[in-house]
């Protein structure tokens, strides 16, 4: 009886051409608009513009010149001299991202080994672009003045401790230091002060190509899962649609269990959600050349899984809700505080420390990171099948609160 069901829901669902155009065409248009927000398309077109950073060089050195040089020629960087004065201000009114401040006294800071001279202002509300920068500019100092620094300390060690060496040996002991690039980069990283901290991520695989990009897949996995949530919910509205129209009272005095009908509505809602990820992720590898077929075993687990969990969802929805209303507006508020939470919306990774330990909450979450897992980690399904079930029991806890809520809620009102 449970087929019958499932048969007559997928049939209507699927005579209704306009509900079937806004199942499938909404997300595929929204993955394209975010894969593009994203910088997730391969090619010259998509490349992220380059960050353009103010330097104001009041030391006018060899050293310091050398070193602007040296963050002229980076990719991805564009340098613009100007005074600092005129480069504080240019950044106070959000012109530019941030302004590398060169004090006077910097090349002699380098030859005594002392702090150097040097200070970074930048825009508060722009901190994710200077985060981004802030790897890239700290390597490119260090290679620039860490060698100086450290053969500067080691030259004043010597003159006080050792005064009576001779300048041959101090020299060949400068001279041995270069050849162990080893050593010095150790003692680099430590010199002056600086610190190094790289806030880019590399991925476990190095074999990743462009098109596997963090941009592509957060469009694909949170678009797809935050469209699904929605659709779920308009297919299970039609349970009470026929409770309006009476078609709900005249199914429970045939032999029809009400679970039956529950299950029924479920189970259609359920392949119209895996048809839904299939369709997602095959377009994103046609257009896009995301590569589902790398790991497809854990590929479809995830898509399983976490149909099986949006669809339990959408009837929890349909079964705390009274009418059609009560069920537009809980489901608008409570998918998008899901999205926004879980990582659908906005990339958790830019999200604050808090939010993202709330993220877990959402069923957004579990399903991105598991794609993310697959895509972009290239873990093995040993490894997801964590994910995998928080989202099955997701999918249980929700379908047997469904049932006790819908003999409560919807059964009662009939």
């Amino acid at each position: 009886m449970i087929l019958t069901i499932l048969k007559k829901d997928l049939k209507l669902f699927f005579s209704d051409k306009k509900s079937v155009l806004l199942t499938f065409l909404m997300p595929i248009l929204l993955i394209t608009l975010f894969a593009f927000a994203f910088g997730g398309i391969g090619g010259e077109s998509s490349k992220s513009k380059p960050i353009t950073l103010l330097v104001s060089d009041a030391d006018n050195s060899i050293d310091s010149k050398s070193v602007i040089a040296n963050l002229d020629s980076l990719k991805g960087v564009v340098i613009i001299r100007k005074e600092k004065e005129e480069a504080v201000n240019l950044v106070r009114k959000g012109k530019y991202v941030g302004v590398l401040i060169f004090e006077k006294g910097f090349q002699d800071s380098i030859n005594t080994a002392h702090e150097l001279p040097m200070e970074l202002k930048y825009d508060a509300a722009r901190e994710i672009e200077m985060g981004m920068l802030q790897g890239v500019l700290m390597q490119s100092l260090m290679s620039s003045v860490g060698e100086k620094t450290v053969k500067a300390k080691i030259n004043t060690y010597l003159d006080t401790n050792f005064s009576s060496v001779s300048t041959e040996i101090k020299d060949k002991i400068l001279s041995d230091i270069d050849s162990e690039d080893s050593a010095m980069n150790s003692m680099m990283s430590n010199s002056n002060g600086l610190k190094m901290t790289s806030i880019i991520k590399e991925p476990f695989d190095s074999d990743q190509d462009d098109t596997k990009n963090l941009g592509l897949i957060q469009a694909v996995a949170g678009t797809a899962i935050m469209m699904l949530l929605f659709s779920i919910a308009g297919i299970g509205g039609g349970l009470l649609d026929e409770k309006d129209s009476g078609t709900l009272k005249r199914l429970l005095y045939s032999p029809l269990k009400p679970t039956d009908i529950l299950f029924g509505k479920m189970g259609a809602a359920l392949l119209v959600a895996i048809l839904q990820l299939v369709v997602m992720f095959v377009f994103s590898w046609m257009v896009f050349g995301l590569p589902i077929f790398k790991d497809i075993t854990s590929l479809i687990s995830m898509i399983l899984a976490t149909a099986f969990a949006v669809s339990s969802f959408g009837i929890f929805l349909v079964s705390i809700a009274k009418t059609r209303q009560q069920l537009n507006g809980y489901s608008t508020i409570i998918i998008m505080l899901m999205s926004a939470i879980g990582g659908s919306m906005i990339p958790l990774f830019v999200m604050p420390a808090i939010m993202q330990k709330m993220a877990v909450v959402s069923v957004n979450y579990w399903g991105i990171q598991g794609f993310y897992d697959i895509f972009w980690r290239s873990l093995p399904l040993t490894e997801i099948l964590p994910r995998i079930g928080v989202l099955v029991a997701i999918g249980v806890v929700m379908t047997l609160l469904s049932v006790r809520l819908f003999k409560k809620n919807v059964l009662k009102l009939i």
